[in-house]
């Protein structure tokens, strides 16, 4: 289904569950996420819950007077946004929330960093006219997608993607050099090799998701083809040695050795850097250099063979508190925040000019179309970006509320949680940009207005 068609088709589910007419439907819904979050987890039993609450809902649906006459279309697009709304409410709750998960997530990412560093297509066999290392970083591009999302559909799609785009490149390179079409031996090495390039974080834990909570009446066919490979991809990647590379045993080992040396050296160099970074503009910065009695006897020698260093006046203990007091004194983001605050407060004529650049800043909410959605989310990313970097650089946290204390509130503190109807666009199942909107989980309700049970 297009991705328009699955926007309407939740649009009109949305509108639906607003009616009088599916109280009943939205007091089920609600008290299958409020019980469920306080069972005990359990991978096998949640997801055989989950599952048949799916199938149990979308059987009402289509007994209900509110989706009589309606298309089989239209019923798709009711499950859809069920999913969607109820797997966004319990994302935090299920999705890597077991200390095995979490463990094979980061043994798969570390092993995967480490071959990505000297593997090569012909270690996987693939073709010469079948190597396409350019164009894989767009498939590459959309697997690294699939933790923006919440829901199984819209990740599952970010997979589907990368899949679509690897098969359409390797049927063009077929076609190019006159061969048979490419079959699963051509698809499944270069989705391995994507797979270690790309290096998408928790991936074991998003196929585990996928695998729990996608609808599996709608698990098949194509994605559940695609989906398989990707199962295969991630087994093959957990048990790569030398043989599955086609390399000596020692050419292996050396190889994983020196990437190892290299990941290790890298992540020292930073420190490093860091580090050196904090003492020139600490301590390098409020100290003053002065000659020692050997500097001066050395005054009259060669530059080159004059030593070259120096060292700090000597102190009271008086002034060694005070230099240490205005070295350690960093600016925080909130000192930095409220000293910008207080220079626009006061600036009457051009303060409002420095939000030019931010146009949605004074709209409301009547003000927006579909068509701002892509410049807002650049706008977002640009924002973040800036203001991590910042953080990074005073080497200091961010102040904003992390997606897991956000996912930590109960979730019937509010029912006002779903109210705007973008909150369950998804993205599209083309190999295209997905469209990203936000998608409920930030407490903002699809349904209707607080203290009212009849609302989610």
């Amino acid at each position: 289904m297009e991705n328009a068609d699955v926007f309407l088709g939740l649009h009109d589910f949305l509108e639906r569950m607003r009616r009088p007419t599916a109280s009943d439907f939205v007091k089920s819904i609600k008290s299958f996420i409020v019980s469920f979050s306080n069972n005990t987890p359990d991978p096998e039993r949640d997801s055989a819950l989950v599952q048949e609450f799916f199938t149990k809902m979308e059987g009402s649906f289509r007994a209900h007077p509110l989706w009589s006459g309606c298309s089989e279309e239209e019923l798709e697009s009711a499950g859809e946004g069920l999913e969607k709304y109820v797997m966004t409410k319990l994302f935090s709750r299920v999705f890597a929330s077991f200390a095995d998960d979490v463990k094979r997530d980061e043994q798969l990412s570390e092993k995967m960093a480490l071959i990505q560093q000297f593997i090569r297509p012909e270690n996987l066999d693939i073709k010469p006219n079948f190597q396409n290392e350019t164009s894989w970083l767009l498939a590459q591009k959309e697997l690294l997608k699939i933790n923006m999302y919440k829901a199984p559909r819209d990740k599952l799609v970010c997979l589907l993607s990368c899949c679509k785009v690897i098969s359409n490149l390797l049927l063009n390179a077929s076609i190019a050099s006159n061969e048979n079409p490419p079959g699963a031996d051509e698809f499944l090495p270069v989705l391995i090799y994507v797979i270690i390039k790309a290096n998408p974080p928790q991936l074991h834990s998003n196929l585990l998701y996928i695998q729990r909570y996608r609808g599996q009446s709608r698990l098949t066919g194509e994605a559940a083809y695609f989906f398989t490979n990707i199962l295969s991809a991630e087994s093959f990647i957990s048990n790569i040695d030398a043989n599955a590379l086609s390399m000596e045993e020692t050419e292996f080992g050396k190889n994983m050795e020196s990437a190892r040396a290299l990941l290790s050296g890298l992540s020292s160099d930073v420190q490093a850097l860091s580090n050196k970074s904090n003492l020139d503009e600490g301590v390098g910065r409020y100290s003053e250099p002065v000659e020692t009695s050997s500097q001066a006897s050395n005054a009259g020698a060669d530059p080159a063979v004059r030593p070259n260093f120096t060292v700090a006046k000597p102190r009271t203990e008086a002034s060694h508190a005070k230099d240490q007091s205005t070295v350690m004194e960093v600016p925080s983001l909130s000192d930095l925040e409220n000293k910008g605050a207080a220079i626009l407060l006061n600036d009457h004529t051009g303060g409002r000019q420095a939000f030019r650049d931010y146009p949605y800043l004074f709209a409301q909410a009547g003000d927006l179309t579909f068509s701002d959605v892509e410049e807002l989310l650049s706008q977002y990313k640009q924002l973040v970006f800036k203001y991590v970097s910042l953080s990074k650089g005073l080497n200091l946290t961010t102040a904003s509320l992390s997606n897991s204390e956000m996912h930590s509130q109960p979730h019937h503190e509010s029912l006002k949680e779903f109210e705007d109807v973008g909150d369950v666009t998804s993205n599209d199942e083309s190999a295209g940009e997905p469209h990203r909107i936000i998608d409920g989980s930030d407490g903002t309700s699809l349904f209707g207005e607080e203290n009212d049970e009849t609302r989610i």
